[in-house]
């Protein structure tokens, strides 16, 4: 797309561990982004059907009770919830990076869905590997899921939360001329100062960091925690001291790192809305492009493997890969005589 076009990042609470009234929700935010000229909205990390903090709360093992209702409540591909989505892209001309808990049989995984101004699917991508205690709950995406895809706006990627301070990662989307990238948070309310890295100040910084790196216009929607969360999840004092309602610090940055809007009051729900042009991103790339101009191939260079890796292949499937490459060496020996005839 040429000339500027409005982008939007989400700062919200979904309505916890509800999917019909947190898809309604996220409705209503399209519809309002529509009808205020955006392109391309962005939601926070597994804003369906929220964030489970009860991981950080307590072993575990103590949260298992959660685990059924997070699953019933969890998105399936091709299920109403998700034509509804469809629908409200279609319906508004807009594209939609929805952060979402995604059941796959009985495994859930920490994915962005990207729908298309069409209401099409343009990709489903899942965390390459969740943080921490969150592999208590979500299994791990592969390297099929760090893409960048060609749409009617630009290159558009997506990454979760801490993927964004995973080096590697990171090149690999760079590499792929990414434009404009969706960061997705779960909320920075969890053990105010008290805990390593888990605050607002390294995490916006990772975004702010990204978007100087890549030269790439970065949408860090960033959700927040509810009273009904916190009540939810801390039966405790103690726990209620570790998660706090608030913790929203959503904005948009530009390929030179800068934010583009003031930070909303991190309680606050809204949308933060900005004009962008791609345009910006020559003058960036022109300073230092670290996967192009900027980069020493003949010093570092980044293997990446973005072959999906199924759990399953059925002997059809292996007997198409094992055919297909008999006829790679075939035809690659038969090169090689040709040659050695001349």
């Amino acid at each position: 797309m040429t000339g500027p076009f409005k982008v939007a990042a989400v700062q919200a609470a979904p309505v916890f561990m509800d999917l019909d009234a947190t898809i309604a929700k996220a409705v209503d935010l399209i519809d309002e982004a529509g009808a205020k000229g955006v392109k391309l909205i962005a939601f926070p990390e597994t804003w369906v059907p929220g964030y489970p903090w009860w991981i950080w709360l307590d072993a575990p093992a103590m949260g298992l009770g959660n685990m059924v209702p997070y699953s019933m409540n969890s998105l399936v591909a091709g299920s109403p919830q998700d034509m509804l989505l469809a629908e409200a892209a279609k319906r508004n001309g807009i594209q939609v990076v929805m952060g979402l808990s995604e059941k796959i049989g009985g495994s859930l995984f920490m994915s962005q869905w990207h729908y298309g101004a069409d209401g099409e699917t343009i990709s489903r991508r899942r965390k390459l590997k969740p943080t921490h205690v969150e592999r208590t709950v979500f299994g791990e995406g592969d390297g099929s899921d760090m893409a960048v895809k060609d749409t009617p706006l630009g290159r558009v990627g997506a990454l979760c939360c801490w993927e964004h301070l995973q080096p590697l990662s990171k090149y690999a989307m760079y590499a792929q001329n990414e434009q404009i990238h969706v960061a997705a948070w779960p909320s920075f309310s969890l053990y105010l100062g008290a805990a390593y890295a888990l605050g607002p100040e390294l995490n916006t910084a990772a975004s702010q960091m990204y978007a100087a790196e890549g030269q790439c216009f970065v949408l860090a929607a960033c959700a927040t925690v509810s009273q009904a969360m916190v009540d939810f999840m801390c039966d405790t004092p103690v726990k209620q001291q570790f998660l706090q309602v608030g913790g929203g610090h959503a904005n948009i940055f530009g390929p030179d790192g800068a934010p583009l809007l003031p930070f909303m009051d991190p309680t606050a729900e809204g949308l933060q809305i900005a004009e962008i042009d791609l345009a910006a991103i020559a003058v960036a790339k022109a300073a230092a492009d670290p996967a192009g101009h900027y980069s020493r191939p003949d010093v570092f260079r980044l293997m990446f493997n973005d072959k999906p890796a199924p759990r399953v292949m059925s002997f059809a499937d292996g007997s198409a890969a094992v055919a297909e490459a008999e006829e790679a060496a075939a035809a690659a020996q038969i090169a090689a005589v040709s040659h050695a005839a001349e």
